[in-house]
């Protein structure tokens, strides 16, 4: 089968632009397929909806998430940082707030992510704990939010989503 084309950088079109149609949410996923091969694939969250978050605030869209939330973590990747091959040590969301930082999974694809790139890391279970590179970018430290889970809020697929 072949690999899909990824672009060395997450392309994120506008989301949430009518009002009469929820918005996908664009975000990378790092997953494990059933031989045990990392890979890494452009997703799209469904399930928004509007509600507004209390008081007078207008609605806005929203889309609740499940899973009980282990941890979250703010992670500072210095200058020429490389995490050698290594799984995700939870399923868990890593937003990058300030720099940049990359991934590269076993089966050969690589992304660079940046501020405003979504990425849910899944790879639990890979072939000899293989798992994926990562790595910091640029000249200045890449700043991250992670939001790690106890168990895994979704399936090991291609789209966990939906969308």
């Amino acid at each position: 089968m072949p690999m899909p084309d990824l672009p060395t950088t997450v392309p994120l079109p506008p989301v949430g632009t009518d009002p009469d149609q929820p918005p996908l949410l664009p975000f990378l996923h790092l997953w494990t397929d059933l031989s045990g091969t990392s890979r890494i694939d452009l997703s799209r969250m469904a399930g928004f909806g509007l509600k507004s978050v209390g008081g007078k605030a207008s609605p806005q869209w929203l889309r609740p998430f499940p899973g009980e939330v282990a941890a979250v973590q703010f992670a500072v990747l210095p200058v020429g940082w490389v995490g050698d091959w290594h799984e995700s040590p939870h399923p868990q969301w890593v937003v990058p707030l300030r720099g940049r930082w990359f991934i590269e999974t076993m089966d050969g694809q690589r992304v660079e992510m940046g501020p405003g790139d979504i990425h849910f890391g899944q790879d639990q279970g890979t072939t000899g704990a293989r798992g994926h590179r990562s790595g910091q970018l640029g000249e200045e430290p890449c700043l991250q939010l992670m939001l790690q889970f106890a168990a895994s809020p979704a399936a090991q697929t291609r789209h966990p989503f939906g969308g």
